[in-house]
């Protein structure tokens, strides 16, 4: 959520700051600016809207700044409407700030500044950290900052100048995650290496309460007792060219395209000797023996895939599993003990409800195990231990192969639990885990059909409601082919349980509302296609998921996309495919931006 970048160097600044912007789109905004150091002056020129046509065009008119040091950010408004004022940087002649985070006590702090003479242009949190490290800077910027830390509460990332600091770049961390990348005679901060990657792949995690001092030939590091600190110097393991489109028309087709691989990696990765394997993360089969329950933790596209991983290993590894929405994880004062493992999913690891329910599982002594894309983010260094999805970097905000990855770790879970318990015979697992290695090919043959998607997303672009129903893992499915469509094409969509249908949702229905129902399910075939047939006596336009060998009634459904044929079990892995494709299609047929939906952010790090 919202982005920020820093350059320090030799070169003017300007251009980079906006590049590098424009690599932190995904993360969401609806507005950005950029402060430079001109003339021993803090300019700054910030405008509502998107980067190419509000920042841009503000600086194709009053200026490009002109220097070697400066700050940038795309806002996400939390407090304050998107505006041009509200925008960040924010500060005045003497500091300027970009901030990520909420400040919980910004009201107090703004009543005391304003107590002392200070007025306030802006509605944003934001401007009272800028005025307070004002207050306290009397020529010591560091001593300014340590007092300011300790007044504000709250989680953020913060890049600063101050006036009398010139080509130096101050940089602080509390919960929201911020990184000093380390150029060739140039430096930078940024929200994610995302930002940077065109630059250097070289980096420095920003720890909790850490300051950073960034020169252009020189990285500072110290705590809040002004003690220096030795960091270790990372590589990001990804490329430039992994952040690119790469020929495709957005980053969310490209994605979809990228899950053979990915999903074939994530799980190749994990096999050893025929079977799953969890060595990685220190798990060992005694230990997966003694854990009483499983929780899986996650929002969104996450949660979603949780849920397929609770069906899966209830399913085979009799183990029990709740599911839980990070954000109501906590709240609802959950049983979760020692005795219980805590599974945390989140493709960024910095989601801020998500890493509050990980500490909330580590206060009462539950084993922890996330679950994440990035390494080094927030939940995997916090959690007892981590599998890394190894999906690359996911730009576009709407998730794919990101809950693809997610899934299939679900399963390498599940079958190594389902083998240490003893609930599958080895051969049983060895058999599992060989057509678990098959999926990548399966996964591709659906991302081939792609005019069977086209063709349904053009009976579904001018909807205003519509169903996704289905039974077991299939109703797990539909949750995010449901959650899929409504985030990118703006349609109203509902995911429903398919026997619960005649409980209340099926008065929805009548001529011409479509409903998607997922049917890879063989075992409850007859029942979800009893199911579709109340829908299409209703006048529902029916378009049926289901094994491309499955006969279906054709007087109760309009369309059929038939799929490949691999055990029922592990369709979920495949079956997400058309589900994906088919918003994808829908959303660039109603004209929208597929890869920043209004309103959403790709990581959301505050609650």
């Amino acid at each position: 959520m919202c982005g920020i970048v820093g350059f320090v160097g030799n070169e003017n600044c300007t251009d980079i700051l906006v590049e590098a912007l424009k690599r932190l789109e995904y993360r969401g905004y609806d507005s950005a600016g950029i402060a430079v150091f001109e003339n021993e002056k803090i300019k700054t020129v910030k405008a509502k809207g998107k980067i190419n046509d509000g920042l841009v065009q503000k600086l194709g008119t009053v200026g490009k700044p002109d220097g070697c040091c400066g700050i940038a950010h795309t806002r996400w408004a939390t407090h304050g409407e998107p505006s041009d004022v509200n925008s960040h940087p924010l500060g005045n002649e003497r500091v300027s700030i970009v901030h990520n985070g909420i400040i919980e006590n910004y009201r107090e702090i703004k009543a005391f500044l304003q107590s002392k003479g200070y007025t306030f242009e802006s509605e944003t949190d934001t401007e009272t950290v800028a005025k307070l490290l004002d207050y306290y800077f009397k020529g010591d910027p560091i001593e300014a900052i340590i007092s300011t830390m300790n007044e504000i509460r709250g989680a953020y990332a913060l890049g600063i100048l101050f006036r009398d600091c010139p080509d130096k770049i101050f940089a602080i961390r509390k919960e929201s995650p911020l990184i000093i990348g380390k150029g060739e005679n140039c430096n930078f901060i940024a929200s994610d290496m995302t930002a940077i990657l065109d630059y250097t792949r070289e980096y420095y995690l920003l720890e909790q309460n850490e300051i950073a001092v960034i020169s252009s030939d020189e990285i500072e590091f110290s705590d809040i007792h002004r003690m220096s600190i030795e960091k270790e110097l990372k590589i990001a393991d990804w490329d430039a060219e992994a952040a690119k489109k790469g020929g495709y028309e957005h980053f969310m087709l490209k994605e979809i395209h990228e899950q053979p691989e990915v999903v074939g990696k994530t799980i190749s990765a994990r096999i050893k000797d025929g079977l799953p394997s969890l060595e990685e993360c220190g798990v060992t089969d005694e230990m997966l023996c003694s854990y009483k329950n499983i929780y899986i933790v996650g929002c969104g596209s996450a949660m979603h895939a949780g849920i397929v991983g609770k069906y899966v290993i209830e399913d085979i590894a009799r183990t029990p599993v709740i599911v839980d929405i990070a954000s109501e994880f906590r709240y609802r004062n959950p049983l979760v003990t020692a005795d219980d493992l805590v599974i945390i999913i989140s493709q960024s690891g910095e989601t801020a409800d998500t890493l509050e329910a990980l500490k909330y599982a580590k206060r009462v002594g539950a084993d922890t195990l996330a679950v994440v894309n990035v390494v080094g983010s927030s939940i995997a260094r916090e959690a007892n231990r981590v599998m890394y999805t190894l999906a690359g970097p996911e730009i576009s905000v709407c998730s794919t192969k990101a809950y693809a990855v997610q899934i299939a770790l679900m399963y390498v879970i599940a079958f190594r639990l389902a083998y240490a318990k003893k609930t599958i015979t080895e051969d049983e697992c060895r058999k599992l885990t060989q057509e678990l290695l098959t999926v990548p090919e399966n996964i591709q043959k659906c991302i081939d059909n792609t005019e069977i998607y086209q063709y349904v997303a053009s009976n579904l672009v001018n909807a205003e409601s519509l169903l996704y129903i289905g039974r077991g893992l299939d109703y797990a499915l539909s949750m995010e082919g449901s959650l899929k469509l409504k985030e990118i094409s703006y349609i109203h969509s509902e995911s429903y349980a398919a026997g619960e249908l005649k409980h209340g949702t099926i008065s929805l229905i009548s001529d011409g509302v479509p409903v998607i129902a997922v049917a890879t399910q063989r075992n409850l075939f007859e029942k979800t296609q009893s199911n579709v047939k109340e829908v299409k006596s209703r006048g529902a336009k029916v378009v049926m998921v289901c094994h491309e060998e499955t006969e279906v009634d054709k007087t109760c459904v309009d369309f059929k996309i038939g799929l490949p044929t691999i055990s029922d079990l592990l369709m979920p892995l495949i079956t997400v495919v058309p589900l994906q494709l088919i918003a994808y299609y829908t959303s660039v047929l109603r004209g929208n931006d597929v890869d920043m939906p209004r309103n959403l952010a790709k990581s959301v790090t505050v609650e």
